[in-house]
């Protein structure tokens, strides 16, 4: 339920919504701000949490954005993730088999499932021959001949260190690549070729041969090992993102497998994937910064 429409009903939890999310827009000045202001936000800033929380409960998350910097007394109310806020908006926002299923079970609160979805594959910004599926994280590519196909995902990262998971779920075929792209990467393209990494604008780890590519060349194989195992279906690659550092590196199960590239441009760079197979499906989960170690 949207503020405005808080705003327009009888309920006067609902028109608290409202009140709240309009003390947060003006509070936080356009969301210019980091971290909440101090001190309170006059009567609102005063009410117990308990009655916060409810009214919280009816929100969106960019309202709730504003709202926790809108003074401490909100911003902590807003810190717990598994909160009734946080479940409440999960309950609207997600899908049931998002919600029940092992899609997310790497990610023990509500609030870091809302953040996933924020960051999942886009329907939007990808291949004519894909579409994401009503879980809102899985991608399926319909069964077109002599093409590949791509999809990037909703959020791309300029700075800060990031992590995603990301599983196949169906036969990879001769090409199914994983890795990052910017904005101008196609996501499309005649034939059955690797098209992450056939250009300077992507970067991609074909996990059917295990190259890396960029550039539209094989820049190595990956993992740098002896007789490195392939990919089985339905084992979850870790992708680790470090914009500061400008590197892409991969996990397997708990196993680093490596920076996979260096020297990554400092430009936009979203997560992507490509796939030639029919009817195969990709699954893509945000986890958040990645820990060390």
């Amino acid at each position: 339920m949207s503020v405005a429409a808080a705003g327009g009903g009888g309920s006067p939890c609902l028109g608290a919504a409202a009140a709240a999310a309009a003390a947060a827009s003006c509070s936080s000045a356009g969301l210019s701000y980091s971290t909440p202001t101090g001190g309170g936000a006059g009567v609102a800033g005063r009410l117990p949490a308990r009655v916060l929380e409810h009214i919280f409960s009816y929100l969106e998350l960019f309202d709730l954005m504003r709202c926790s910097l809108v003074c401490w007394h909100w911003n902590n109310i807003l810190a717990d993730e598994n909160s009734e806020v946080w479940r409440s908006l999960s309950s609207r926002t997600l899908s049931d088999e998002a919600l029940r299923s092992d899609i997310l079970c790497n990610l023990p609160t509500y609030k870091g499932k809302l953040k996933a979805f924020q960051h999942a594959l886009s329907s939007h910004d990808c291949s004519r021959n894909v579409y994401v599926k009503k879980n809102g994280f899985t991608l399926h590519r319909n069964p077109i001949a002599q093409s590949t196909d791509g999809a990037r995902g909703k959020i791309g990262f300029t700075e800060g260190r990031h992590a995603w998971e990301i599983w196949w779920e169906g036969p990879l075929g001769t090409v199914a690549v994983i890795g990052i792209a910017t904005k101008r990467a196609a996501m499309q393209c005649q034939g059955y070729v690797a098209l992450l990494g056939s250009d300077d604008q992507s970067w991609g780890w074909n996990l059917v041969d295990n190259n890396l590519l960029h550039n539209g060349e094989v820049s190595g194989n990956f993992p740098q090992c002896n007789n490195a195992p392939k990919y089985q279906i339905g084992e979850r690659i870790r992708v680790i993102l470090d914009m500061d550092d400008k590197t892409l590196a991969f996990e397997r199960g708990f196993e680093f497998l490596g920076v996979a590239f260096r020297g990554l441009p400092k430009v936009c760079l979203f997560p992507a994937v490509s796939a030639v197979y029919g009817n195969t499906e990709v699954t893509m989960v945000y986890l958040g910064k990645p820990l060390d170690g």
